[in-house]
């Protein structure tokens, strides 16, 4: 490991403020993976992930002065921002496609097709319920639940108080639920309580 690979991601954007292409490359390889998933979990498509993760990161790499120590974001955190930005941008320009992803990489398995093709087409439906969350909400439940942020950072990345951040998900939970119940996929059993199908 080198030593450019051990500075912490602040020491890096120092160096990357200076045009410092190997701390910049550091940066990349680091955090690529992160907010990939973090871009895919807002946009549903991997093509679009990836476009969406390399132009943020094009964008750090023009501006680095954008982030700014001094005003006391860590790096990772000012860049969740950027990154769900960026991804929230596109959703609003494009209407994500239906699910489908999931159920074309099991064709080519023969064995428990039929799970498995119930299993995509449930993951399917769950994706697309999330896709039609408000944006906020989904933001909201993707920092907290698939990023697994505290509600403190997911709060600061998109700019609000903590109480807004859990009113947002309490509000994707219930959309959630009417959602995924409308579509036969959640019902009640007797004893009231919520039951999966499938």
């Amino acid at each position: 490991m080198s030593d450019i690979d051990q500075d912490d991601d602040e020491g890096l954007m120092a160096r990357v403020n200076t045009g410092d292409h190997q701390a910049f490359s550091s940066l990349v390889r680091r955090h690529s993976e992160r907010f990939y998933h973090v871009a895919y979990r807002m946009c549903g498509q991997q093509d679009e992930a990836e476009d969406i993760v390399q132009e943020a990161f094009l964008k750090l790499w023009h501006k680095p002065g954008s982030w700014n120590a001094e005003r006391g974001a860590k790096f990772t955190t000012w860049f969740y921002r950027v990154v769900t930005n960026q991804a929230l941008d596109f959703v609003r320009k494009k209407k994500p496609l239906a699910g489908g992803e999931a159920i074309e990489r099991f064709v080519d398995e023969s064995q428990n097709q039929v799970k498995k093709m119930q299993v995509a087409q449930e993951q399917d439906i769950l994706e697309e319920a999330i896709q039609n969350l408000p944006e906020r909400q989904k933001t909201a439940l993707n920092l907290c639940f698939y990023e697994e942020l505290s509600n403190k950072e997911a709060a600061d990345i998109m700019g609000v108080g903590v109480k807004a951040l859990e009113s947002l998900l309490m509000r994707a939970k219930a959309g959630l639920r009417d959602e995924l119940t409308r579509r036969n996929f959640i019902g009640l059993n007797e004893e009231g309580g919520n039951v999966e199908y499938g």
